[in-house]
């Protein structure tokens, strides 16, 4: 079953770690934000321990979520075939996105600020078909452009044969 997700005939490439750091200040942010409303709100309506009782609920959420966004990062990997560009990610829900060079249109490479912060960028796959479209978070800057030329080049050369 293994192989369905992940074929063993290719080198397969990791995101980098700092992937799972932006996602757990995003989380942490948020968290943050959600605990102070819910304690406030339910400060002033219910009384403190129903405040303390939210305080507990977030934070239980917050652990989870650490763990979760960890096991995601671990799980996504690229592999760059002769004729298509393979995308795997997804610990219960897998997916497995190959998507053929000659097919692709145009390359995006995006950063926003929490993830300019921590040095790593998003190359993003477009095709005529928006199901077949990938993403490969958490690159390096270099490897983002490298593989954005890269692509962009295959792709047009395929294209031709088209």
């Amino acid at each position: 079953m293994d192989d369905l997700f992940a074929p063993s005939d290719v080198s397969w490439t990791p995101v980098s770690p700092k992937l799972a750091a932006v996602r757990r200040v995003t989380a942490a942010i948020v968290f943050g934000l959600m605990t102070i409303v819910g304690l406030v709100s339910f400060g002033l309506m219910m009384g403190w321990l129903y405040g303390v009782l939210w305080l507990v609920v977030m934070g239980i959420g917050f652990a989870w979520t650490w763990v979760l966004i960890g096991r995601n990062q671990r799980s996504w990997k690229y592999a760059e075939r002769e004729d298509e560009l393979l995308v795997s990610h997804g610990i219960m829900f897998r997916q497995l996105v190959v998507v053929p060079y000659g097919r692709m249109q145009f390359v995006d490479v995006a950063a926003g600020p929490l993830e300019r912060a921590f040095g790593i960028a998003t190359v993003e796959l477009h095709t005529a078909t928006p199901a077949t479209d990938a993403k490969i978070p958490g690159l390096h800057p270099d490897e983002a452009s490298r593989l954005r030329d890269r692509l962009s080049a295959l792709g047009q050369a395929q294209a031709w044969g088209l």
